[in-house]
């Protein structure tokens, strides 16, 4: 890969906090979403819009918890061309070491003439003078014209010249519905280089949605095209179909570095761990076929390809696992390993714990390790995303025993452990799931309800562990938890353990 320069650095605007975050079901809690900031901050982002302040309490104390704890991120907050967004978020990243203010309004005319029935004219002064009034609060200032794909090129052309004059830092053209093909979308990033005067005071930035599934494509025809910032989700998670996927624009520019001649500072290296973090809290599951992170990524069935990649890994390998923290599943690990080994082989997935966390986690794998013939490195990562999740313990499960069969009605005695105290409770259902969160829910006296249920395996084999998700809301909050297990009903009475303690945090 090129030395980076000025002139071909690509800045990643990571956005999953914000857009990603509007994808239904994805909500997360302020400790959560400080998790992810520093996962993103290990991988080298260079802005974190962390959050809508203006939205709601709980999103401004995120921001603002964000903007905290960052140190070497810029930290961005969103507001609409309005006076009391733009105040929240000048407020809520004002600690930030880095910090930027992202102002939108939108542009074409299906939304003048419809959300704010207002004239051209009219929507240019505004973005002019919100620009200015950011400007005052904030020297480093993004402006988005928003659904700049669908709007009239020579309008557009004079909004951006206009609000780059007013102050505005970097120029965003989202691609709000993802309409535009890499074609259109790219000749529109080179016709603004083109027409509008002051472009060179200004980033341009490209921030495509995956409507049509074309928002990597249009993303990378945009930086073709000059764009030297691209806006972007851990997973691709976002409103609707999603946004466009952080790490496989990062790698596209890495792996084909001969053809975009531009390069990101992300450490890649730390792809894999963010995106099981951004899964694991948000609930959604990654797709075993999805480009970079998936779970087949690195994986052959054929065996023309099998033989070809012993042979030498580039002939069916673009890139290698371990250039994006995919853990390789060698089995290194058994019962009879020592903590010196543990520890070793966390160093080398790239885990760092302190001692405590050690100790439990390594009590963990012990445990794994007299149940399972194999031990993985998906196990591993497993046990340590189980023991670092951000969750304060009010229940913890002590032992569970489970009795079913074709002939029988299924029963599970559950037993708990709060605040010292053991309580058990034995309960039936249509199933050792169903009894088993019946006993829970009578141990624990949680009044909620069970939106969605799933499992999925970690590693492969009969042994395999089985890794729970659920969506559960309760106490007027939507939660999202996980647990594995070799044991699914234990990961499923853990899981739904999680969320209840989420619950009642």
């Amino acid at each position: 890969m090129r030395n980076m320069t000025t002139e071909n650095k690509v800045l990643i605007f990571d956005t999953t906090l914000r857009d990603g975050e509007q994808a239904p079901g994805a909500s997360m809690n302020k400790d959560e979403k400080l998790e992810i900031a520093f996962v993103l901050e290990r991988l080298g982002v260079d802005i974190i819009e962390a959050g809508f302040p203006i939205a709601s309490k709980g999103d401004f104390e995120s921001v603002q918890n964000v903007a905290r704890h960052i140190k070497n991120s810029t930290i961005c907050g969103l507001a609409r061309s309005l006076k009391k967004d733009i105040d929240a978020a000048a407020d809520a990243v004002k600690s930030a070491k880095k910090s930027r203010i992202h102002v939108f309004l939108a542009t074409s005319k299906i939304h003048l003439e419809y959300k704010f029935k207002k004239g051209p004219e009219e929507i240019l002064q505004i973005a002019v003078d919100m620009v200015k009034y950011a400007r005052d609060k904030n020297d480093n200032i993004e402006f988005s014209p928003e659904d700049a794909s669908r709007s009239e090129k020579d309008f557009l052309y004079r909004v951006l010249e206009a609000v780059i004059k007013a102050g505005a830092t970097t120029v965003n053209i989202p691609d709000t519905v993802g309409y535009a093909t890499p074609g259109e979308y790219g000749q529109l990033i080179s016709d603004i280089k083109n027409n509008v005067p002051n472009i060179g005071k200004a980033v341009i930035s490209a921030h495509c949605h995956d409507d049509l599934g074309l928002a990597v494509a249009n993303s990378l025809s945009a930086i073709r095209n000059g764009a030297r910032q691209v806006e972007c989700t851990i997973n691709g998670i976002g409103e609707r179909a999603g946004n466009a996927s952080m790490e496989e624009i990062v790698m596209a520019l890495r792996t084909r570095s001969d053809f975009y001649g531009c390069a990101t500072a992300i450490n890649t290296k730390e792809i894999y761990k963010a995106s099981r973090l951004v899964s694991k809290l948000t609930g959604f599951a990654v797709p075993p076929n999805k480009a970079i992170v998936g779970a087949n990524a690195f994986r052959h069935e054929s065996g023309i390809h099998q033989d070809g990649v012993l042979k030498e890994s580039s002939t069916y390998e673009i890139m290698r696992p371990e250039d994006v923290g995919f853990p390789v599943a060698n089995i290194v690990l058994g019962k009879h390993s020592g903590r010196h080994a543990f520890k070793v082989r966390l160093k080398s997935l790239g885990i760092e714990l302190k001692e405590p966390e050690v100790d439990k986690a390594f009590e963990r794998f012990k445990e794994l390790a007299d149940r399972k013939k194999q031990v993985f490195d998906e196990d591993l990562v497993t046990i340590i995303e189980d023991e670092l999740q951000v969750v304060k313990t009010t229940w913890s499960l002590v032992d569970l025993v489970t009795t079913s069969g074709t002939r029988i009605k299924p029963q599970v005695e559950v037993t708990l452990k709060s605040k010292g105290k053991t309580h058990k409770k034995t309960s039936s259902g249509d199933g050792p799931v169903d009894a088993c969160y019946s006993a829970i829910d009578d141990i624990t006296g949680f009044k909620g309800e069970l939106l969605e249920y799933s499992i999925q395996s970690v590693t492969r084999g009969q042994d395999a562990q089985g890794e729970v998700t659920l969506k559960v809301t309760g106490n007027g909050k939507s939660v999202i938890s996980r647990a594995a297990s070799t044991d699914i009903i234990v990961a499923s009475a853990k899981a739904y353990l999680n969320a209840i303690n989420k619950v009642m945090a």
